[in-house]
């Protein structure tokens, strides 16, 4: 990076289909691999877990609501 920060470790960027659009959603490896075990948990697919965080984030960015997704299913709130 050219501001002088490192560039973050184990973040991984993939292409989602939400509502007919694509979009891409940035997250570490563990939120990645947590988000797929909610997912399996749930019977659906990362993707369709995914669009309904979209559906619910009330205008947070869409990382931001899946890491609060997580975080919330972790502690048993989800």
């Amino acid at each position: 990076m050219t501001d002088g920060r490192p560039a973050p470790e184990g973040v991984a960027k993939r292409s989602v289909m939400i509502a007919g659009h694509r979009t891409s959603v940035s997250l570490e490896a563990e939120f990645w691999e947590a988000l797929q075990e909610i997912a399996r948990s749930e019977n659906l697919s990362v993707q369709a877990l995914i669009g309904r965080i979209d559906a619910e984030r009330a205008g947070r960015n869409l990382s931001s609501a899946i890491r609060v997704h997580v975080l919330r299913a972790v502690q048993g709130q989800g």
